[in-house]
């Protein structure tokens, strides 16, 4: 050393600038060293340099890097990797308050008492290391530099309401993990820094932070080591920690260091506490605010001058006590002890007979325990490392290639990842030893990007957990009061911000379902505010909108598009409902009243169209007396009303008030009164709903589906369902209102109590096979008596048609139409496609079919092909009289007129068809009283 070489100690309280005057000062001279605390913060320092000078002049090396160009002027180096006995102008070691660490300490304090810079050396750190370094360094000058802002105690302050631009610190991985799950929920995420992560994800962390990305940080104590950061509070969540062997309450220069992380340059900064910890003493926060802490008095020392001839030298050597009062043995370091582990193995201990062995022992014990499983493990893998070395010379390839390779994946959760992190630090730091390992600059490239990969996926997994990006946007554009952008996409997601915040259906918003409860409330309140104009917007193109893009559900709900925008409810009128509209409150009253006009203009006209002779009928001023109180009646009935529930009221009607009402479409069935347009499907589908309504039904009935003439029955819904569907129940099935009337038609010709078959067209116009229309019949009334008998052959049958003379078209045959229309206006309608197959149509009594031909013989052999046919009769009580009806019974021959029993030949003996004589209709029919019709033929008698 020059001997005009000097030693400073720039010792103070935090945020005074002694780092960025140390490299000022470095940037002097034509070398130079600095070294720095922690990995994290020799990178960031090594970053600033390499700003200044380039990278080609700037060296970085840690434990687990290494970067040194060809021409290297500076080095940036942890404290532990600082290179000895070079020669450099300038030498700087950061943070030297650190000799007093029970872990790390004598390493520091080996830098004070032998490393220097051949022209200038710097010591910095806290006042509180100026008795010691007077005592060990007496040639030290000393330079005092104050505080640049003021540190102020704030007290204690829960964590919902920090302040932006907050550190919250906790000692412990757990604690910290916990606490930034808490802001995400309530602030909207925080960044996570731990001593422990790699610089590549502190860094990306950090920029989060610094780039306002999210407004907090969780961190450990790591960064009251000198990390730079633009915080204006810290809060401790703890006042103790774990120091590696014991939990033990922080010092107050400890919390000091921390809490100076507070307030950069000159903004003022504040500290307190945070959680369940009690306030602070008022005595330790002052003296943390004045930057006034107990001297140290006792550093941590090892011995340096090491005896490496054999492992019990080295071990003596070790444990050498201090011949200095100042400076006390350090406590057993990992190194040490992995040791002393070592040298109880027999093979080790044969392997070391010489001082090389010794040597490359001693730097294989000092592998940092970066895995922190156990001591026994971290022991065994360096004792396998040292046998590689000692045998081989070198670890072998493909060794190290498995151990990096179960390393080298990124799936798992942060814990798993942090792991594999810690592991490849191990690996990292081996390739960092020279002559190791065969390819330095190969292992050293694979252990640096499995550690860039596992770091980024770190980074990656931590943002997830303990970001919430959307909130923390949305809270930060709240609290500055201004407008945000919203926008609304064709499938209605609403991002505000660029963040995607939930849908708007309609005029309602509903959020993202992925908010937890914390983050809802900001997400609605951000979202509402920034779509009030879309609520104009939207209301205005709703209002504009033709009605073919609005539409109603068969449970009223009114939609457009899509999107539900309102529901019907009852009105005074059935045919007059009242709209209500989903519209957020939010969206004002204005936009609420514009889209109830526009709902109610459009069921208004929905109405009026599908309703139209119901309305024209409200209407007509020519009905008077009873003609207008029965289209009152039909008004209330929606267009249909079962015959039975007006049976007085239609026999009340003369002929004239009949005619007025036919004139508006009203048909008089035999079962139901009904408007033939009014049966079609719209209609059908919106007289449901709003028959519905007008009863106070919670669940609407669905209308059948279209073009169907028979469906299930409609037992399970509400009384007069199936009538405002426009079918009838028959039983197991429901037919439709006309058909049935049709139906009506044909049975009146029928002999209902001598009984009657099935003819075709009765099975047309139903769409049913044989079995199902005698399950009809029973449901309107009639008997159904099943029977087997031997099936006719096809020229039997062309003669049974031709037998038949046209005469048999009696009177009866055309009295439904004399009942329902004397003046013969309406006709039946066309029937439709039926619904049964050609199976189905061959189970009627008057079809027949062949197979091939067969031979006589054959056919006697096989016996007669049977059928299955059904006698119909009229279903009356037993106590009730039995149809009068005057001639011969219109049904098929038997004994008094019956029906054909059991099995067996006919008495024709089956040969050829049954006739039937032919004479004229008496002049006067007796009308059976039990006849279903029977009402309506006296009605009619009684109108002549």
């Amino acid at each position: 050393m020059s001997g005009d070489a000097r030693v400073v100690a720039v010792l103070g309280p935090t945020n005074t600038g002694k780092t960025t005057y140390a490299i000022e000062r470095m940037l002097g001279h034509r070398t130079g060293v600095i070294g720095l605390p922690l990995r994290l913060l020799a990178r960031e320092v090594y970053d600033r340099i390499v700003a200044l000078r380039g990278p080609s002049v700037v060296a970085l090396v840690t434990g687990e890097e290494r970067i040194v160009p060809p021409r290297t002027q500076y080095w940036v180096c942890t404290v532990e990797a600082m290179p000895e006995g070079m020669g450099c102008d300038f030498l700087a070691v950061d943070e030297i308050q650190l000799c007093a660490d029970p872990e790390r300490g004598h390493v520091f304090t080996d830098r004070l008492l032998r490393a220097r810079g051949l022209h200038e050396t710097l010591f910095l750190g806290s006042d509180t290391m100026r008795g010691p370094i007077s005592a060990l360094v007496p040639e030290a000058q000393f330079m005092r530099r104050e505080r640049m802002s003021q540190l102020i105690y704030s007290g204690q302050k829960k964590i919902s309401r920090m302040r932006p631009r907050s550190a919250i610190v906790g000692f412990s991985v757990d604690n910290v993990y916990a606490i930034a799950e808490l802001i995400r929920r309530q602030k909207g995420g925080a960044a996570v820094v731990m001593g422990a992560l790699s610089p590549r994800t502190r860094n990306a962390q950090v920029d989060m932070y610094q780039n306002g990305e999210v407004d907090f940080l969780v961190a450990t104590d790591a960064i009251g080591m000198g990390l730079n950061l633009d915080i204006d509070h810290v809060a401790f969540s703890s006042l103790t920690k774990f120091d590696g062997r014991r939990m033990r309450a922080l010092a107050p220069n400890e919390l000091a260091q921390i809490a100076g992380r507070a307030g950069r340059g000159q903004k003022d900064g504040t500290f307190g506490v945070t959680g369940d910890v009690s306030p602070l003493d008022e005595g330790v926060a002052q003296a943390i605010m004045d930057h006034r802490f107990t001297p140290l008095s006792k550093l941590q020392w090892r011995n340096h001058a090491l005896q490496f001839g054999t492992i019990d030298a080295l071990v003596r050597s070790l444990e050498a006590p201090s011949d200095h009062e100042v400076l006390v043995k350090a406590r057993e370091a990992d190194d040490f002890q992995v040791l002393k582990s070592l040298a109880e193995s027999a093979e080790v201990t044969a392997r070391c007979t010489d001082a090389q062995s010794v040597r490359l022992l001693w730097d294989v014990c000092r592998v940092p325990d970066f895995r922190g499983i156990s001591h026994q493990e971290h022991s065994s893998l360096l004792d396998v490392i040292f046998r590689y070395l000692h045998e081989r010379g070198s670890i072998p390839n493909d060794w190290m290639a498995r151990q990096i390779k179960r390393i080298d994946r990124a799936d798992g959760d942060i814990d798993a990842i942090s792991k594999r992190l810690a592991f490849i630090r191990t690996w990292t730091y081996v390739a960092q030893r020279k002559g190791w390992v065969d390819d330095e600059s190969h292992w050293r490239d694979e252990t640096r990007h499995v550690e860039d990969r596992l770091s980024d996926a770190l980074h990656e997994k931590l943002t997830q957990r303990f970001v919430d990006r959307r909130t923390s946007v949305l809270l930060r554009r709240l609290g500055q009061k201004e407008a945000m952008v919203a926008e609304v996409n064709d499938a209605g997601e609403v991002t505000v911000e660029g963040e995607f915040v939930g849908k708007l259906d309609g005029f309602r918003f509903s959020q993202d379902k992925g908010a937890g409860a914390a983050e809802a409330k900001t997400i609605k309140t951000a979202a509402l505010q920034a779509l009030a104009p879309h609520f104009h917007l939207r209301a205005d193109r709703f209002y504009n909108a033709p009605d073919t893009e609005l539409d109603f559900t068969e449970q009223g709900g009114l939609m457009w598009g899509s999107s539900a925008v309102g529901k019907l409810v009852a009105g005074q009128d059935p045919l007059k409902p009242m709209v209500e509209v989903f519209v957020d409150d939010v969206a004002g009253p204005e936009v609420a009243q514009k889209v109830q006009r526009r709902l109610q203009h459009f069921i208004d006209r929905k109405v009026a169209a599908l309703f139209e002779p119901l309305i024209a009928m409200q209407k007509d001023e020519a009905l008077a007396g009873l003609a207008k109180g029965f289209a009152f009646q039909m008004i209330e009935g929606l267009g249909v009303l079962p015959r039975a529930a007006v049976a007085d009221d239609v026999k009340a009607l003369d002929q004239d008030a009949r005619g007025l009402l036919r004139k508006h479409g009203i048909r008089f069935g035999q079962f139901t009164i009904f408007m033939p347009l009014l049966l079609k499907p719209a209609p059908t589908r919106l007289r449901l709903v709003l028959w519905s309504l007008a009863n106070g039904l919670s669940e609407f009935p669905e209308s059948p589906p279209p073009g169907l003439v028979t469906v299930p029955a409609m037992a399970d819904g509400p009384q007069g369902v199936d009538t405002m569907s426009g079918y009838r129940n028959a039983g197991e099935r429901a037919i439709r209102i006309d058909m049935l009337e049709r139906l009506a038609d044909m049975l009146r010709a029928e002999d209902s109590r001598g009984g009657f078959e099935a003819k075709a067209d009765m099975l047309s116009i139903t769409g049913m096979t044989l079995e199902q229309f005698s399950g009809l019949m029973e449901g309107l009334g009639y008997k159904a008596e099943k029977g087997e008998r031997e099936k006719v052959k096809p020229a039997d049958a062309v003669a049974t048609a031709d037998a038949k003379p046209e005469a048999e078209a009696t009177p009866a045959e055309t009295a439904a139409e004399e009942v329902e229309t004397p003046e013969k206006a309406e006709k039946p309608e066309k029937t439709e496609a039926p619904q049964t197959d050609s199976a189905e149509a061959a189970e009627t009594p008057e079809v027949t079919s062949e197979d091939a031909p067969v031979a006589d013989g054959d056919e006697e052999a096989a016996g007669p092909e049977m059928e299955v046919f059904y006698t119909f009769t009229w279903g009356r009580s037993a106590g009730n009289r039995r149809p009068q009806q005057g001639g011969k019974p219109r049904g098929k021959s038997g004994p008094k007129g019956g029906k054909p029993k059991g099995k067996g030949p006919r008495r024709d003996g089956g040969n050829k068809p049954q006739n039937f004589s032919s004479r004229p209709p008496k002049k006067e029919k007796a009308i059976d009283p039990d006849n279903p019709f029977a009402a309506a033929l006296m009605g009619l008698k009684d109108g002549k």
